[in-house]
C-alpha cells in the first residue's frame, strides 16, 4: 500500500522527542473543543451534534450498567414455602450471582461467524418474478416501483424500516425469520440456532444484501 511514509519514517527513526505528550494534551484540549462546538451550533447543525452525543452517551451508559450488572450480587426474591430453609440460614439473605455478560458472548459469536469459508452450490436461479411482487401504489394505482419479496428474508436485530413512502424492497414481517434449525453432519442432532447474517445468496450481491434465503444460500 502507498501513502505510508509517515510509518515508514517513524520505523527508521522513532518519533519526535515531544510527540506522545503533544498527542496527550490534546485529547486533553478535545474535550473542551468538541463540548464549546455542541454549545456554539445553531439550527440544525446544532440538532446533529446533539443527537449524536446523546447517542454515545447513551451507549456509554448502558455499558456501564451492563459491567455493574454482571458484578453485583441480587437478592433472590422468588418465595420459598415455609420449611423449606433450615433453622441456622433463616437470618441470611440469599444472593444470586447475577447474570454473567450473555451480550458480549452473543457479540464473540458474532465476530467468529465472520471467518468461515463455504463452498457456493450451484442451484436453480430464481426469476426476479417469482422472488418479487410487484406492489402498485398511488392514488390512481398507477406507479409500480415498489416490490414486496415473497420468499424468507432475514432482518438484523438492529433493523428499522424506511418510511413507507420510500420503501422500496419491502420485506413482510411474517417471512422474516430469526432463528434456523441445523443439522450438524458428524454429531447426527438438530439445533436450533440464531441467524446472524446472510452470507451469501447464489442468486447476486442484491438478495443477499436484502436477506432473501433460498435454496442453496448461506447463513451464519
Amino acid at each position: 500500500p502507498q501513502g505510508d511514509y509517515i510509518e515508514l519514517h517513524r520505523k527508521r527513526h522513532g518519533y519526535r522527542h515531544d510527540f506522545f505528550e503533544k498527542k496527550r494534551k490534546k485529547e486533553a484540549r478535545q474535550v473542551h473543543e468538541r463540548s464549546a462546538k455542541a454549545q456554539k451550533a445553531l439550527g440544525i447543525k446544532g440538532k446533529m451534534i446533539a443527537k449524536k452525543n446523546y447517542a454515545e452517551k447513551a451507549l456509554m451508559k448502558k455499558t456501564l450498567a451492563m459491567h455493574e450488572e454482571s458484578s453485583t450480587r441480587r437478592k433472590v426474591d422468588d418465595e420459598v414455602q415455609d420449611g423449606a430453609i433450615p433453622a441456622y440460614l433463616m437470618d441470611r439473605e440469599n444472593t444470586t450471582r447475577a447474570k454473567v455478560l450473555s451480550n458480549t458472548i452473543k457479540q464473540k459469536r458474532k465476530e467468529k461467524a465472520g471467518k468461515w469459508e463455504v463452498p457456493i452450490p450451484k442451484v436453480r436461479p430464481v426469476a426476479e418474478d417469482e422472488m418479487f411482487k410487484v406492489i402498485r401504489s398511488g392514488k390512481r394505482k398507477t406507479k409500480q416501483w415498489k416490490r414486496m419479496v415473497t420468499k424468507c428474508t432475514f432482518v438484523g436485530p438492529g433493523f428499522t424500516r424506511k418510511p413507507p413512502k420510500y420503501e422500496r424492497f419491502i420485506r413482510p414481517s411474517g417471512l422474516r425469520f430469526t432463528k434456523a434449525h441445523v443439522t450438524h453432519p458428524e454429531l447426527k442432532c438438530t439445533f436450533n440456532l440464531d441467524i446472524i447474517g446472510v452470507k451469501k445468496n447464489p442468486n447476486g450481491p442484491m438478495y443477499t444484501s436484502l436477506g432473501v434465503m433460498t435454496k442453496g444460500t448461506i447463513i451464519e
